[in-house]
């Protein structure tokens, strides 16, 4: 794919306007008030992966609704002291999978927490997901899930996955190995995503690294790409003729760029300029509304890959620093 979206320059002056709805806060001070109804309940079963160098935890805690989401905890073996952690959100489709697939993190000294994604890992995916979805949206909707609930921001499905995800921050800082003052939200594409919404719903995290995020600048991505997933919400749009106003209010309490404005803590995201899934124009977006400190990794070459094993190394070097 050639380059498709904005010049260099004009995307890193890029900084739309935010469609941000005037009950936000409230709406997610709300919702994660009422998550907090449900005891967090978390439990670490330890499981054996015959990994001689790494403890492993099958892990599960009350999400949004009291659902329970699955999880692993990778810990150095014989650690000692609290450990820094990183909270790993995964991409669009994936599940947990196998502990033996979360490696790198442990590898660099920090425990890691590879949360799945509620009805997720089931459906063209590589890695197997343990965590179902219980509640679904009322209304028709595409193949997928970014339709699901669309027509209301309260039954909408993002609304259940970032409230488990700050979830997922708080069972991880319930195990002894983890040092609660020490935990990184990670995650790429639809992670990224999440991971970016994290930062601003939990706001004492110490770092967010946000690589070729999805769920951000909505109204733009299904405007210029026609890859999935954003192409779900062209689909459902396609048939739904009356629904485009309510869609993009309900995805306005979703969209990146405005967790973004409410980020403080320190982000390292990345981009990739050939990326049809998630445009760079999109990632710019939220990024250059980031309000914490920042810097990002261009990758002009690459397609929604980004940077692949390159940025996982300048992730553990910021690890490192942030050790």
């Amino acid at each position: 794919m050639p380059l498709f979206d904005m010049p260099l320059d004009q995307l890193r002056a890029y900084r739309p306007e935010r469609e941000e709805p005037d009950d936000f806060d409230a709406f997610w001070e709300g919702t994660l008030k009422e998550s907090a109804d449900y005891p967090l309940d978390a439990q670490f079963d330890p499981h054996d992966a015959a990994l001689s160098q790494v403890d492993v935890y099958d892990v599960s805690f009350a999400g949004w609704g009291g659902h329970r989401v699955r999880a692993w905890l990778n810990v150095p073996a014989g650690a000692r002291g609290p450990l820094p952690c990183v909270v790993n959100y995964l991409g669009y489709g994936g599940g947990r999978g196998l502990p033996h697939e979360h490696l790198t993190w442990p590898a660099g000294g920090w425990a890691v927490l590879v949360v799945d994604t509620r009805g997720q890992g089931a459906v063209n995916s590589r890695t197997a997901g343990a965590t179902p979805d219980p509640h679904g949206g009322a209304n028709p909707q595409s193949p997928g899930f970014m339709t699901r609930g669309i027509l209301d921001p309260a039954e909408y499905y993002y609304r259940r996955v970032f409230t488990d995800a700050v979830r997922a921050v708080e069972a991880a800082r319930t195990h002894p190995s983890v040092d609660p003052a020490r935990v990184v939200v990670y995650g790429g594409s639809q992670g990224g995503g999440i991971a970016q919404a994290v930062a601003a719903l939990s706001p004492d995290v110490s770092a967010a690294f946000i690589d070729v995020p999805f769920l951000s600048h909505f109204r733009r991505a299904v405007e210029i790409t026609d890859q999935d997933p954003y192409k779900e919400i062209v689909r459902f749009l396609s048939t739904q003729h009356d629904a485009a106003e309510q869609v993009f209010r309900t995805l306005s309490y979703f969209d990146g760029m405005n967790f973004a404005a409410r980020a403080r803590t320190r982000a390292l995201y990345s981009v990739a300029l050939m990326d049809t899934v998630c445009p760079p124009s999109t990632v710019f977006a939220a990024y250059n509304h980031w309000a914490g400190p920042k810097e990002v990794q261009v990758y002009p070459w690459n397609n929604h890959e980004g940077g692949s094993a390159v940025q996982v190394g300048v992730q553990l070097r910021a690890l490192r620093d942030l050790a």
